[in-house]
Formats: C-alpha cells, structure tokens, sequence
C-alpha cells in the first residue's frame, strides 16, 4: 500500500510511523508519503523518522520494530497523490496561530475557548472544510480509487463535508469513543477481542457520544459499572463527572460531554490557566522544531520527551488539582492505531493479523464516523442511529470490510441525549453550509443555535472576531455573493 499524510509535518505523524515498523501493521505500508505545505515542518518531521528507522537498523536496535516503510516528502499535492491507494488527512488550516485565535476569541466574549466544541469547533471547521474539499477534489483527479481516512478536525463536520464529494471512500475517525468504550471494558471486567464490539452500545456524533451498552456473557454490566464509585475512579471518563450523576444519567459520556455537561466549570477552568491549550502548544511548537530538523539520531528522543509533556496538559481542566493522567494513556497508541485498523480493513486484512491476510470473519468492527444508513437491501435506508437522518455522519460501531465501512444498528437515544445530538447536528449542517458555499448567513446561525453559545448577539460577535482573526473568511463569503 502507498499511504499519503496530508499534512505531513505533523506532531502526530511519528506515532502512524512507528506503528508500521512494528506489532500488527509492520509491512501494511510499502511506501509512506508525507505531504505538507510547510517545508520546514516536513524537515523536522523526516528527520524524527530517519531517527526511528536508523534506530531500527542498528546492531543493537529493538527487535520488535520491523523493515520501515520507504518516506518520501513533499510539498506538491500532485505528486503526493498520484499512484496513492490510501490519504490519511490530518491537517491544521492556519496551524497552530490559528487554534489560539479559535481559542481566545470566544474565551475573551466569556465562552468556552476550546478547539472542536462550541464557538472554536465553529470557526475551526470553517477553514478546515474549503481546504479539505480542495484534496477531496484532487483525489478524484489524481487517485480516484483511493480511499480517504480523515483525522482533521472537527472530524464529524469535515467528513461530512466531504460525502457528497467521495461518498463512501471517506471515513472519518476519532481515539475519544473507542478509548472510552475499552476503558470502561477494562473497569467492568468485559474483555474486548481486538476488532470486535459484541455487546458494546455507542452512539453519537464525533465528540458527542454515550455508552450506552457494555454486555458479558449477554448481560448489560454497563448499570453495575456506573453503581460503582470505586470503579469509575479508576478511569479518566469514570472521574470526569459525580457518579451519583452518572448513575442517574444511566450511560457513560465521552470525554468531551465535560464541556456541555460541566460548562461553567470548564470555561473557569481554562480562563484559570492563564495560557490557553493552543498558546501551549504553539509555543513548544516553535521552540521544538527547528530543534527536531538539527537533532539527528536524537530526533525521535527529543520528539517523544515533548509527546509526553502534551499528553500531560491534554485536557488539564477537566481533572482535579494534583491529578495526573494515566500511564496508559501517555503511552500514545490512540487515533493512529484506529487509522491503521481502519486501512488494514479497507485492505483485506483482519482484525488481529498484518495486511497480507483474508479478511476477518465479518470484518473488523470500529467506532467511526460515517453516513446515518445501513445497508439493507433495496429500498430507503434505514438510520442506524434512530432519530436522526439516513444521510448524516454519526459516530457509532461500524463494521469494516474492503468493501467500506457499514454502521451497526444502535437503539433509539433517551431523549436528553437525542435532543443534544438533533441540535449540534443542525449546527454542523449550518457550518458545512457557511464552509461549502460561502454563505456567511449560515455561519452566523451557526454560531448563534450552538447549545453552548445560544445567542444571536454572541454569534455577531464571534463571527466579527473570528473574520478579524482570519482575514481569508472575507474571501470565502465572496463565493455566495459572486
């Protein structure tokens, strides 16, 4: 397989390289393309990879990493493209810059500042979704077979941008549903088989989910879990909330239900750090790469020490004073090892075995975004999450074959939690809209139906502030009027 990263120079990209040096993905990739508009960053990164790959071929070098892949790197979108069977897309329109004024604009009107939920998630999505609409549209020139793994955020709304353009060759993905479901599994006892989700019940919208089933031995545990205080302290999603309003609520919020569910301590949280997340890591950012480019051998050390000081802060307001995360979690291992799992499936390969494999009895199952409809035969499909349209992006269990990715059938959301969906999935609509088609009216009404923004007044602010801050927006409204 030929993979190519959009947006190559990324933070992340040495945990996706890594991953296919050794373990279950060693040898699914041939050749590895890193694309990125950004020479500078595209050096650094090259470099913290031949550090990998050198380590790999030493004497005494680990054992367990495999033959790497061959890495390219470019800035030509063209030539990344061209004979590429798989694009993996996690790119950041206007970097790190851009996330602090996504940020701080809504922090300084007194609104949550984070990067995918609310009033950033808003501003974030409209400049991620014109410029993945442009690759989506190159691939159908350069690479029309291939298939579209999109981890750029916000991954529902971009996804679903980008279904009319590439229909079921694109698949959005998140870490934040599938690390729930198996810590939660873990607290509970259940043991998960890898690729498999019997008796799992997930269902949402990306950084909008419940779980809402966790079954063993064809028993429901999940009202057990939530029962247990002791239990749920010993997970990050178990303490994010008081378990008596766990109990009651009767599922399991994801991690980002902290932002709705607990909005007033989040927004106090934050504004209490001082810096903000983006300001954070912006300024490791720009003190780390040109360090990465220089480093040689060292490269990769020096990535991974700043890769665990990240994890560190990684949602540092939701958790108490003095507590730190899990040593689980630090380790890394999360959205790349849903990546791969997804192109192992889109391959042929199976749940547990490298990508020369048959496909795995059924296919391998996975949490992700894709459209509403299951596949059932003819006539009109038939929403796999009940309550919400056929033809919007959901996050829900899916099972993946070489065929493309086939939401499984969940049960119909409590009403609180489908009156929270039904809401945001119209402000995602909206945005797709403002972001697609240049209407500034759509953007405005976004801002203003958000849950946590609900005001006409505010969403003229923020539209105002976010224009100031990105003057490009000026020239994506003209799109409609011209």
């Amino acid at each position: 397989m030929r993979l190519m990263i959009a947006g190559g120079g990324g933070f992340r990209v040495p945990l996706v390289y890594r991953a296919l040096c050794s373990g279950p993905y060693a040898g699914l990739v041939r050749e590895l393309v890193l694309y990125d508009v950004d020479p500078g960053r595209l050096a650094a990164i090259s470099a913290v990879l031949q550090s990998v790959a050198a380590a790999a071929a030493a004497p005494n070098g680990s054992s367990a990493v495999g033959l790497p892949p061959k890495v390219t790197a470019t800035t030509s979108l063209r030539e990344a493209l061209t004979g590429t069977d798989t694009v993996f897309a996690a790119i950041r329109p206007g970097g790190t810059a851009g996330r602090i004024a996504d940020e701080r604009v809504a922090q300084d009107l007194g609104l949550l500042g984070q990067e995918t939920t609310g009033a950033g998630g808003i501003s974030y999505a409209l400049r991620s979704i014109p410029a993945m609409l442009e690759l989506a549209r190159e691939m159908r020139t350069h690479c029309p077979d291939a298939w579209l793994i999109n981890f750029t955020n916000p991954a529902g709304m971009v996804t679903e941008a980008l279904v009319p353009v590439l229909g079921r060759k694109v698949i959005g993905i998140c870490d934040s549903a599938s690390a729930l479901v198996h810590r939660a599994a873990r607290a509970a006892g259940v043991p998960l088989p890898a690729g498999k989700l019997d008796g799992v019940g997930y269902y949402g919208l990306n950084h909008l989910g419940w779980l809402y089933r966790l079954e063993s031995g064809g028993r429901d545990v999940l009202p057990e879990l939530l029962a247990d205080a002791g239990a749920l302290a010993g997970f990050e999603e178990g303490r994010l909330f008081p378990q008596p309003f766990l109990q009651e609520l009767g599922v399991l919020p994801n991690e980002y239900l902290f932002y709705y569910y607990e909005t007033s301590r989040a927004a106090a949280a934050i504004r209490a750090q001082g810096m903000t997340r983006g300001e954070s890591i912006h300024g490791q950012q720009a003190e780390l790469y040109p360090r990465l480019a220089a480093a040689g051998d060292a490269a990769f050390n020096l990535w991974d020490a700043a890769r665990r000081s990240r994890e560190e802060g990684y949602l540092a307001e939701a958790r108490t004073a003095g507590e730190t995360r899990d040593a689980e979690d630090l380790a890394g291992g999360g959205y790349e090892q849903v990546a791969l799992a997804v192109m192992r499936a889109l391959a042929g390969g199976s749940a547990g075995g490298g990508g020369g494999t048959g496909a795995g009895a059924g296919g391998t199952e996975l949490i992700l975004n894709t459209p509403n409809s299951a596949v059932t035969g003819p006539g009109p499909a038939e929403p796999a999450l009940p309550g919400l349209p056929a033809d919007a992006v959901v996050e829900v269990p899916c099972t993946v074959t070489a065929d493309g990715a086939v939401p499984l059938a969940q049960d119909r959301p409590a009403g609180p939690q489908l009156s929270l969906m039904q809401r945001v999935k119209r402000v995602e609509l909206l945005t797709v809209r403002a972001a697609g088609h240049g209407e500034r009216a759509a953007a405005l009404e976004a801002f203003a139906e958000h849950p946590l923004i609900g005001s006409e007044s505010l969403a003229a602010a923020l539209l105002t502030g976010y224009e100031a801050a990105f003057p490009g927006l000026a020239g994506l409204w003209k799109m409609s009027a011209g």
